[in-house]
């Protein structure tokens, strides 16, 4: 593969090219209908940083590593959150998603321990039995949407091992309502980039109805623990122990942003994954056939544990190629600070920023044959041996904002996808559509109907 240069560009006059756009709208009607498909055009057209026009706003998209590594990481402190992220503060508040500063770095160094690695092992348990549950209710041949199933079990998984919470009898409550609130964020985040008002409660009764729905689900886990004496010695001990520097606990709606962004966050992305990892999976059967064999090589028919994790090395390879593909993350946005140099152009103050995912891991600078599912890609890492550069693969952000969570979400869909797998083949519905909706994450807009098929001795 040819190298590609992480040497700046010499500084260039005027803005990055970019599209023209209508007349007072700009890009606006373009991105509204398709944002990914739109964001891939314009770097195709344009190059690595392109400008685009949402009415008033002048957007810099970025896709080439150098410039995603200096936003994340070389100097991160020139930026902070983008304007749309007022489109999630309306769901989580100032939790540890949303929240800047100091107050983010507090906030930040109270939850970190939850998610050490010996923490994180602890919980394999209640992942592995979660999910025997899931597989045990499944049917020979009758169809399921495995999104939905995957969205329901590790919603489980996340409320009982960060907050002790038995949350069965509760899960399609908020699956209703985070489809209402997933569905309202391409025209909240749009009004957040425009104006610096929200929505009114007028124009928004679902989506309010909604948020109302998952406070009271989460309050009734905070009040549940207050009047509780037993300790547990999770996440939510841990918050609600916490004392600020004048001996002060946190709020109750400290504790609710806290846990509202955890508890919602920390379940669809890892269901999304896992979704559009099966579904890739269905569709190659020789990289099926390889997976099988090392889950019965390392398995056999036992439950997997933490210490198998090194030896499952092709299921994490097929992971990381399914988060390649289909980011469930797949933009993030920034704001800078300061004026600032990116992809050879002068970046004025105050201006927003986006970083595609979605663009930069199926870059074909990068990715041979970007479309294709190939977990060989990862035999070797190739950013440690210099084949891609760091910021070519980021499905977990990068610098100091990198997602708190990424190894127990890195642990939970290698333990599920192998326990899937394990026991099930898996074919899609030829008829039912398989189609992305980018809205907060990467969903499959229709889920994915599944006929799981148990598998005999000659299937693995």
């Amino acid at each position: 593969m040819a190298t590609v240069s992480a040497t700046a560009p010499k500084v260039l006059p005027g803005r990055p090219p970019g599209p023209k756009g209508r007349f007072l709208l700009g890009s606006l009607i373009e991105v509204s209908r398709d944002w990914l498909g739109f964001y891939q055009r314009c770097a195709e057209e344009y190059g690595d940083i392109v400008c685009i026009h949402l009415a008033h706003v002048p957007v810099y998209l970025l896709g080439h590593p150098r410039d995603i590594e200096t936003v994340l990481v070389t100097n991160a402190g020139n930026f902070t959150k983008s304007a749309d992220y007022r489109a999630l503060a309306r769901v989580l508040g100032q939790g540890l998603l949303t929240s800047e500063g100091e107050f983010w770095k507090r906030q930040r160094s109270l939850i970190q321990p939850a998610f050490h690695r010996q923490s994180i092992q602890s919980y394999a348990a209640v992942m592995t039995q979660a999910t025997g549950r899931m597989l045990d209710s499944w049917e020979e041949k009758g169809e399921r949407n495995i999104h939905e199933d995957l969205m329901r079990v590790t919603l489980e998984i996340v409320a009982r091992c960060l907050y002790g919470a038995e949350v069965t009898e509760a899960a399609e409550r908020v699956g209703k309502a985070m489809e209402v609130v997933t569905g309202r964020f391409v025209a909240n985040a749009s009004v957040a980039m425009l104006f610096r008002f929200d929505i009114p409660v007028l124009f928004a009764h679902r989506e309010w109805r909604a948020i109302r729905e998952l406070n009271e689900i989460i309050g009734s886990i905070i009040q549940g623990r207050r009047f509780s004496n037993q300790p547990r010695e999770d996440l939510l001990d841990m918050l609600l122990q916490a004392r600020d520097a004048d001996g002060n606990p946190m709020s109750d709606a400290q504790l609710r942003d806290e846990v509202m962004t955890l508890f919602l966050a920390g379940h669809e992305t890892t269901a999304i994954a896992l979704s559009w990892a099966c579904y890739l999976i269905a569709q190659n059967p020789d990289i099926e056939t390889k997976l099988a064999a090392e889950l019965l090589t390392v398995l056999g028919d036992r439950v997997p544990t933490p210490e198998d994790l090194p030896r499952l090395r092709y299921t994490e390879m097929v992971l990381k190629e399914a988060m390649r593909l289909y980011p469930a993350v797949w933009g993030i946005g920034r704001k800078a600070v300061k004026e600032c140099e990116l992809g050879g152009y002068r970046v004025p103050a105050g201006s927003n920023i986006f970083i595609l995912q979605w663009r930069t891991q199926r870059d074909p600078r990068f990715f041979p044959d970007p479309e294709r599912f190939e977990p060989e890609r990862w035999r070797e890492d190739p950013v440690r041996s210099g084949k891609i550069p760091r910021f070519a693969y980021f499905p977990f952000g990068g610098g100091p904002r990198v997602c708190v969570g990424a190894a127990f979400a890195m642990m939970e869909a290698t333990l599920l996808l192998a326990m899937i797998q394990q026991k099930y083949h898996l074919e899609v519905v030829p008829e039912h559509p398989i189609e992305i909706f980018a809205s907060v994450t990467l969903r499959p807009k229709h889920g994915i109907r599944v006929i799981p098929q148990r598998r005999t001795a000659g299937d693995k």
